[in-house]
């Protein structure tokens, strides 16, 4: 049997969460995704398949400096002030197949400390 590639073993991961987390109006999915360069995030409405707040490592100042980490926590208050104008407050936690460790938790930490609920 052949051994899986490191992103076959994610996309497995995110399938099975993925089946199990799901976004309403009230409490939309915070859905990651990270690359080798920054990060992105965005609150979606599953069951009206809509976007209703999200926030990329594109979008912040261009006088930002910092590593990937401090990029991520960043981002995820971003996210956290996009969603309360959005009239967001609690969402579910879609970290995307990735481990809940580092970038992830760093955006994690960054939208809570936003004021974001989950």
């Amino acid at each position: 049997m052949p051994s899986l590639t490191v992103r076959e073993a994610r996309l497995r991961r995110h399938r099975r969460v993925r089946s199990k987390v799901q976004g309403t109006a009230e409490r939309p999915r915070l859905a990651v995704f990270r690359s080798n360069r920054g990060i992105e995030a965005q609150l979606i409405d599953d069951l009206a398949g809509r976007t209703l707040a999200s926030a990329s490592h594109k979008s912040l100042p261009a006088s930002f400096k910092g590593d990937k980490s401090a990029q991520a926590i960043e981002v995820g208050k971003l996210l956290a002030s996009k969603a309360k104008s959005a009239g967001v407050d609690a969402c579910v936690f879609d970290r995307g197949g990735y481990l809940y460790h580092g970038r992830v938790k760093a955006l994690a930490d960054g939208a809570r400390e936003g004021g974001l609920k989950f």
